[in-house]
């Protein structure tokens, strides 16, 4: 019998690898293009030891949750750290209450499920390098083909609403 489009295994998805520097890297499975969804994204994170998969952030528009896998994480949340493992559920909603990062400090590989809403424009905070993300057209993790806008800015670079006019 054929597999209904909506219905994706994840050991039929390649992991997608990202790395940057020395702190931050992550191996990814996403589910929500090729699954057919549209207002739910879903993705398997795998971070190796001694790193982080996304800086310290927090979302205007979208929630996140994480379900904890395997292996042991440190969660950076709205200015404390906590410890997660597997079986640990955690829930982002929107805001700067909320800000987050997850680190994992062990020794083996720490994998989890990323769920998160997909609303399109989104604005991210970057706490500790004071810079804000803008999208629109699609939220972040999203359909890059559907993105209209999306660039990183510095605090204080703001112009003039007339500038340029």
């Amino acid at each position: 019998m054929a597999r209904h489009p909506n219905i994706v295994n994840g050991a039929d998805l390649p992991w997608k690898a990202t790395r940057h520097g020395e702190r931050f890297g992550y191996e990814r499975r996403s589910f929500t293009a090729v699954a057919g969804g549209r207002q739910l994204g879903a993705s398997l994170f795998r971070v190796p030891p001694g790193r982080s998969a996304f800086p310290y952030h927090l979302h205007h528009a979208n929630e996140e949750a994480l379900y904890i896998l395997a292996g042991r994480g440190e969660l950076r949340l709205g200015g404390e750290t906590y410890p997660v493992a597997a079986g640990d559920y955690v829930a982002l909603p929107a805001g700067p209450a909320h800000a987050h990062a997850l680190h994992n400090p062990g020794p083996e590989p720490l994998e989890y499920l990323c769920l998160s809403t997909m609303i399109a424009p989104e604005v991210v905070e970057y706490p500790d390098s004071d810079k804000v993300g803008v999208m629109a057209g699609s939220a972040p993790g999203g359909d890059p083909a559907r993105r209209l806008l999306s660039g990183f800015y510095k605090r204080g670079t703001n112009v003039d609403y007339y500038e340029g006019e």
